[in-house]
């Protein structure tokens, strides 16, 4: 990968002027310039602050804002807490950071009231995060307003650990994601960690009684080790072996080798249709190369215009964790 927090100016349509997104309104760079200046740093210094006493908030928030924006777009109602709502579904179960946005909500309100969208604070953490993590930094859209509406069930609509190739491509479809938005944004698995419940039934009863014969065995005993049989199903093991905490193409170099962590991911590579994506990040011979840290910048910014929120169906929380 290119040099650490390398800046990424993009002379690209999605940057340079408004971006519509799959939805009702539209967002652009530098949205709080006026109202609340320090919008950005405010949030970028309290993600740093978590950061350092707890690194793993940082795949954490990019996590959290994946989750948002794929349950009726990118409106923060993954963060509202309080019975039947997104928060308490099990796909969300494992979220880590709603403290992080809760925090940088307060001072943004202490520093200018009503103005910030929990929404566009969720959007800027899920960048910092890349960023400290030694990935690009890019800008960020914003203008997002919140959405009024958390329901557990609707939660359904996330990607799920077992889906086939064409199911994640049926899935991000439906929001204007393409085969190589979803390659490329599935990749931001190289930082974070997987449960062993997620996966541990590739590891012994997969195939008659066996495991799934895409883990490459040499990697078979290493996974066993971290997740027993009748082990703690809560334990959490690396998505990206060897390269956990740094964001790189590592995570692509281990799906070639038969070395991914999740069903889903191991499946970017036995798919010809998303192979040929993955290496192209990688720049093996015969492909066009294509840089990942650009690329992810781009279908970041994509993704976080899926069904931007506008109007009466929408507001300006107080609370992240709570309608107004």
């Amino acid at each position: 990968m290119e040099p650490s927090y390398i800046f990424l100016t993009m002379a690209v349509t999605l940057l340079s002027m408004p971006a519509t997104g799959f939805g009702q309104g539209t967002t652009r760079v530098g949205f709080y310039s006026k109202t609340c200046p320090r919008a950005e740093s405010i949030v970028k210094s309290t993600v740093e602050s978590h950061f350092r006493s707890n690194p793993a908030i940082a795949p954490g928030l990019l996590r959290m804002h994946f989750h948002d924006c794929f349950v009726n777009g990118c409106d923060g109602s993954v963060l509202i807490d309080g019975p039947n709502t997104e928060r308490k579904a099990v796909q969300n179960s494992l979220l880590r950071g709603f403290d992080v946005i809760d925090k940088a909500k307060a001072k943004l309100e202490a520093a200018c009231p009503g103005v910030v969208s929990c929404a566009d604070i969720l959007a800027l953490a899920a960048r910092d995060s890349v960023v400290l993590t030694k990935g690009i930094n890019w800008k960020v859209p914003t203008g997002r307003r919140d959405g009024k509406v958390s329901l557990q069930s609707d939660a359904a609509k996330l990607p799920g650990f077992t889906d086939s190739i064409e199911s994640q491509k049926q899935q991000f479809a439906r929001f204007g994601l393409n085969t190589q938005d979803l390659v490329t944004l599935v990749g931001g698995h190289t930082i974070g960690t997987a449960a062993c419940l997620v996966f541990n039934y590739r590891l012994n009863n997969f195939t008659n009684g066996g495991p799934d014969p895409t883990i490459n065995p040499s990697f078979l005993p290493q996974l066993r080790s971290l997740c027993p049989q009748n082990g703690n199903n809560f334990q959490r093991v690396d998505l990206d072996t060897g390269s956990a905490n740094k964001f790189d193409t590592s995570f692509f170099t281990n799906l070639k080798n038969g070395r991914g962590v999740l069903e889903s991911d191991q499946k970017l590579w036995t798919d010809a249709s998303t192979r040929t994506f993955v290496q192209q990040f990688l720049g093996e011979k015969g492909v066009r190369k294509l840089n990942f840290g650009k690329e992810f910048a781009k279908s970041m910014v994509k993704m976080s215009n899926i069904g931007v929120k506008t109007g009466s169906n929408s507001e300006i929380r107080r609370v992240c964790s709570a309608i107004n």
